[in-house]
């Protein structure tokens, strides 16, 4: 059951890394070519791709939030001090809101492309 548990996030880590090389530059293509590679590494069914795919995808909204909340405190605090870093974690934490939100998006376009390359793993 370990070597199969680790398929799948071994599956969701590189669908990741695809995702965050290609989700820039190809938004939706790059979440689906995540997803299916994803689903690829998983192998065990369409299930199990899909599975990996949605984490691969929320992996990568994850992170963007956490970038955005800890890049809004830095320039908050260059420019304003204290007071500028508490605006900046509050105005951070809002947009990070919208990044995963945004990211959910993103995992549902990648369990897409997961379920495929999955159910051709078999």
């Amino acid at each position: 059951m370990s070597d199969l548990a680790g398929n799948l996030w071994l599956g969701a880590f590189v669908g990741f890394v695809i995702i965050a090389v290609l989700g820039g530059p190809l938004p939706i293509i790059g979440h689906l070519i995540g997803g299916f590679i994803a689903g690829l590494v998983a192998g065990g069914g369409a299930g199990r791709g899909a599975a990996a795919g949605f984490l691969s995808g929320l992996f990568g909204g994850i992170i963007v939030a956490i970038l955005l909340v800890v890049g809004f405190f830095a320039v908050g605090g260059f420019l304003a001090g204290i007071l500028g870093a508490l605006l900046g974690v509050l105005t951070g934490l809002v947009v990070g809101i919208i990044g995963i939100l945004l990211g959910v998006v993103g995992a549902i376009i990648a369990a897409v492309g997961g379920l495929v390359g999955g159910a051709i793993a078999g």
